[in-house]
């Protein structure tokens, strides 16, 4: 049968989108507390929906058809203007954000400034090298049913190399931050993933200290941990790797 002739699905009850506003379908995984993340320090009402990859709930014909069209955890519906507007993959659910509800330029920076294009960059290197080297080093290392040692060291070392290049970033920026003087969708792209690499055995604050006290400076941001969170505890908080105090 063709994709056009399949028989069209809709969202069952338990996942319906909110009339007005955004639906968040999510989990919390590095890629998952972006948003959610994103939402809570923009101030943005929203509805999130838990989504358990386990369970390849998201591979269903009902969120293929409505909700991403590749299966993939987060995505969000925009009702806001009774659009519909879906949106999927992090990096691009973060610049609609921004672009649509940060007028105030609180993750991000005025269209066409030198830090405008800056947080596009690191966010695409947080998109291409951080996400998936990480995971790459995620998967050989935690659940590969055959432990393939070359695997495991090409993508721990890839890792931290990238770390390494944070790290440099942060020092010569001088801020605090990744771009400019104040948090961006470059960050929050990025400190999810940073907040799990215990999982991996690479111990951050050791190793990398100044992208340590990164981690922690978004962690303390007024409405983060709510992001954080969403849709339920994170578990870079619950292990107690990260303090929340």
């Amino acid at each position: 049968m063709s994709e056009s002739t399949l028989p069209a699905v809709g969202i069952p009850e338990e996942y319906k989108p909110i009339e007005d506003g955004i639906t968040l379908y999510t989990l919390g995984t590095p890629n998952g507390v972006k948003i959610s993340l994103a939402l809570s320090l923009l101030n943005i009402p929203y509805k999130a929906y838990t989504i358990d990859i386990s369970t390849n709930i998201q591979k269903k014909e009902w969120f293929l058809q409505n909700v991403n069209l590749n299966g993939r955890i987060p995505s969000i519906i925009d009702n806001t203007e009774g659009k519909g507007t879906k949106v999927f993959e992090s990096g691009a659910i973060l610049f609609y954000l921004t672009e649509k509800y940060d007028e105030d330029h609180v993750l991000s920076y005025p269209r066409g400034s030198p830090e405008y294009f800056e947080t596009m960059e690191w966010l695409f290197f947080q998109n291409a090298g951080v996400g998936p080297m990480q995971g790459q080093a995620n998967h050989f290392k935690l659940f590969a049913k055959e432990k393939i040692e070359y695997g495991i060291t090409r993508y721990l070392d890839e890792t931290r190399r990238l770390y390494s290049v944070l790290e440099r970033r942060l020092i010569e920026n001088k801020t605090g931050f990744l771009v400019g003087p104040h948090v961006s969708i470059a960050d929050i792209s990025t400190v999810g993933w940073v907040t799990v690499a215990y999982a991996i055995d690479i111990d951050v604050k050791s190793e990398y200290p100044v992208l340590a006290e990164w981690v922690q400076r978004i962690i303390e941001l007024p409405g983060a941990l709510d992001g954080f969170n969403t849709p339920t505890p994170y578990r870079a908080f619950t292990s107690r790797a990260w303090s929340t105090n």
